[in-house]
């Protein structure tokens, strides 16, 4: 598009010239060019041109120049304001979205599906609930809570500000939903903790014959990983082959990490394998995958694949790859990755890097040398650093280094029970209860409440969940007289209980009697009663598994000659024959 500045127009030019010269331009400086031909014109008072110019300045992110020509406007419809909030929406000016939409209310303007998703979706993006609460008022008052289309934007806006209840509600009254609400309801449900409630919306989908795309399936496919079920993941996969998706780079991927996180790291490479294309987030989720599964070596393998591949790492695949390092003991490795960051690939360091590092050197045993390594850092300290430095600590049993990290962590998340919990343990295996009883006094003061523990075990289809010392299964009796009939063989095999985890001040008695009735055990008795005799034993722990019960499941795993795949907060544990993937490097 050509038009030089000293072109004149007449009023008789055909508005619609002015709205194919706008279309074409593609910069700022050409859509001001064509905006003085249409004041040289006098066109500028055909709204439907002056809406135009103003969609395509919000569209270019030029909000200075569209809220000066809105401003000069003197005639406005809805479009025109839809535009403006839009504009102030997409471009993070929330302060001048919502003044623009109270301004649009104050006109007596009609409220219409145009306008309202725009200022819903900024509620959404500032996480703004109290503001979104008074935008559904507003919706409410309007008679527009039957639209989909505001409805849509208002579901969308509940979930991403974490109030599912809310958005599940709504969800169901909508007469009509289109595929996004599904996809957003189904991502969700999932990224709030209730996968199962996921899946539940994937078969009603299916039901009610709604066409799913690549991006429904991604989100199907996340809800599926954090469900850790294989047996859905297979069917999911199975879907996707019947249907003939395209596993492209972000399907693929998300596919990798739903097989990785349930448990299958060779249905995970095989997916990984035939995908046509790859970039750096599938390689880094691959990596990732080996690096929870304990199988750091293989991790690291992938790494020369990938330069050979052409492929250049960022900081995700450090993570990967350092993690990975730390929860395999591959410490110079991780040392030598760490160096090569910067020097050789120009990814600098950020706190997550120096977390993996904190947690390497933690684990084994280099705690000098971690925390000379927070020290010396540049970058700014989170509490994901802190955690790492306070769990290396409870390993080692070093108690002044934990008071310290502890001190760092409470500061920044004074509301995280999880801290609190942690040091009272480490003061607990040290002995020192009058500090276990103050850390629990503290809690109590603060309303503060330990997460409880929880273990899953999927049985044909169905999950049955456990706590410790729970009793609420139909088949309890037998569970504990299956754990009865283990001890006895068990001691003969050389186990003995650990009461160091089972940080009460009691009777040592009465302590090995509730290391078993700890929910990893309740579920493995369970499975070894419900399952044919040689098939694997899946479970999944919402915490960190304790130290005895891993001792228990190795050794579990040698009498009863099962496979038991265990998936913890942090990683998987592949138990067989007495030998743990983890090689107790956990």
């Amino acid at each position: 598009m050509q038009m030089g500045p000293d072109c004149q127009f007449t009023r008789s030019v055909d508005p619609k010239f002015f709205i194919s010269s706008l279309l074409s331009c593609r910069n700022i400086f050409q859509i001001r060019q064509v905006h003085a031909q249409i004041v040289a014109g006098g066109t500028l008072t055909n709204l439907i041109v002056a809406n135009k110019l103003l969609y395509i300045y919000a569209l270019h992110k030029a909000l200075t120049d569209a809220h000066a020509l809105f401003n000069g406007m003197k005639e406005r419809d809805s479009v025109s304001w839809s535009v403006m909030v839009g504009g102030f929406s997409k471009v993070a000016d929330f302060i001048n979205c919502f003044e623009t939409f109270r301004e649009f209310i104050r006109c007596g303007m009609q409220l219409d599906s145009y306008t309202l998703p725009f200022v819903i979706r900024a509620c959404r993006d500032r996480k703004d609930i109290v503001m979104g609460r008074l935008i559904h008022d507003i919706v409410l008052k309007s008679g527009l809570d039957i639209d989909q289309f505001v409805c849509a934007a208002l579901v969308d806006m509940y979930a991403k500000c974490k109030v599912i209840d809310d958005a599940r509600q709504l969800f169901d009254q909508m007469p009509t939903r289109d595929l996004v609400t599904w996809t957003v309801m189904i991502g969700a449900c999932a990224e709030s903790g209730n996968a199962n409630e996921s899946w539940d919306l994937f078969e009603r989908m299916r039901g009610e014959g709604v066409v799913l795309d690549n991006t429904a399936m991604v989100s199907v496919v996340y809800a599926c990983a954090k469900l850790g079920s294989i047996h859905k993941a297979r069917l999911v996969h199975d879907f996707l082959t019947r249907n003939k998706f395209l596993l492209d780079v972000i399907l693929g991927t998300a596919v990798i990490d739903m097989y990785a996180k349930c448990g299958s790291i060779d249905s995970a490479r095989e997916i990984f394998e035939r995908m046509r294309q790859k970039n750096v987030i599938s390689w880094s989720a691959m990596i990732a995958a080996y690096g929870y599964h304990g199988q750091g070596k293989k991790a690291l393998d992938l790494f020369p694949m990938m330069l050979s591949s052409r492929v250049l790492p960022n900081r995700i695949t450090f993570v990967s790859l350092l993690y990975a390092c730390s929860h395999t003991g591959l410490v110079e490795e991780g040392l030598r990755l760490f160096s090569s960051m910067w020097d050789d690939f120009a990814v600098r360091p950020d706190v997550k890097h120096y977390t993996c590092m904190v947690d390497l050197l933690g684990r084994a045993g280099r705690l000098d040398e971690a925390l000379k390594l927070i020290e010396s850092m540049s970058v700014e300290k989170d509490e994901g650093l802190w955690g790492a430095l306070l769990g290396a600590c409870r390993i080692h049993k070093n108690v002044d280094l934990a008071e310290m990290a502890a001190k760092s962590l409470l500061e920044r998340q004074p509301q995280n029970p999880g801290h609190y919990v942690l040091l009272s343990n480490i003061y607990a295996n040290a002995g020192r209860w009058q500090d276990v009883a103050k850390i629990r006094d503290l809690m109590t003061r603060r309303r503060l409440k330990k997460i409880p523990g929880w273990t899953w075990i999927e049985v044909e289809n169905k999950i049955h969940q456990f706590s410790v010392g729970d009793s609420t299964h139909p088949q309890s009796e037998e569970i504990y007289r299956m754990l009865v009939t283990l001890s006895e063989k068990l001691e003969l095999a050389g186990y003995i209980p650990d009461t160091n985890f089972e940080l009460h001040d009691v009777d040592e008695e009465v302590k090995v009697g509730n290391l078993y009735s700890h929910s990893e055990k309740l579920a493995i008795a369970f499975g070894l009663i419900a399952t044919p005799e040689g098939t694997h034993i899946r479970i999944m722990k919402n915490l960190r598994v304790c130290g005895d019960c891993h001792s228990f499941i190795k050794h579990v795993s040698a009498i009863t000659r099962r496979v038991i795949i265990v998936r913890d907060a942090n990683r998987f544990h592949h138990f067989e024959g007495g030998a743990c993937s983890c090689r107790d490097y956990w």
